[in-house]
């Protein structure tokens, strides 16, 4: 099974060359200026790409996905077939078990902010058998140095991930200059396509899963 992994296209979508595959996942911060007008041509375009399942989760940009999660999620399963949204949400497609979350550690004014108090919560519900795991902010320490702020990760989510005895991957994007793979006791994967300075540089990354 090849799984194609992008994040944080900020609207650059239509410039980035996508490899095919079998599942296409975008991990979040797909919006260039956070607005709903922006909806209908990123999930046009998401929609073409040809891979048979794109899975979608929201990043700390996409304020019409914290704002209107009830709309967005009925106008991707209304308009967009192919493409499934999770919001904190586990998906099984193609015999794998995917989870997906937009949550991230509370950094300015940004949305899907949790205090930490909250956000084990969140991660306490990822299921025990998940094989791929798909959040916007990366686990602390793993492929998420900040040039301003060092390691900015999320360490209530490494501890989870931690107790996951069957995950596979953990995919994310968020911290544009973490972008690349990391083998620990699970892959880490960070495919965000933009550099710090947003210019579009980086390739979508691709695996294969093996079941």
């Amino acid at each position: 099974m090849k799984i194609v992994c992008i994040s944080d296209t900020h609207g650059q979508h239509k410039q980035l060359k996508v490899p095919d595959g079998d599942i296409l996942i975008h991990c979040g911060d797909f919006t260039g200026r956070n607005s709903y007008a922006e909806l209908p041509d990123f999930l046009h375009w998401l929609d073409s790409q040809p891979h048979k399942h794109k899975i979608l989760i929201a990043g700390n940009h996409d304020w019409v996905c914290e704002k209107m999660p009830k709309m967005i999620k009925e106008t991707i399963n209304l308009f967009c077939k192919s493409v499934t949204y999770l919001d904190n949400e586990a998906a099984e497609i193609e015999g794998i078990k995917f989870y997906g979350s937009a949550v991230q550690p509370e950094f300015m004014n940004w949305a899907f902010n949790i205090p930490d108090d909250r956000r084990k919560i969140y991660w306490d519900q990822i299921p025990k058998n998940t094989d791929v795991l798909i959040t916007h902010c990366p686990p602390n320490s793993i492929l998420d140095w900040c040039d301003r702020d060092g390691h900015v990760g999320d360490r209530l989510l490494f501890d989870r991930i931690c107790k996951l005895g069957n995950l596979k991957f953990n995919i994310f994007g968020h911290i544009h200059e973490g972008y690349g793979e990391y083998q620990g006791h699970v892959r880490f994967i960070n495919c965000s396509v933009l550099n710090e300075n947003y210019q579009l540089v980086n390739l979508p990354i691709i695996f294969e899963y093996k079941s």
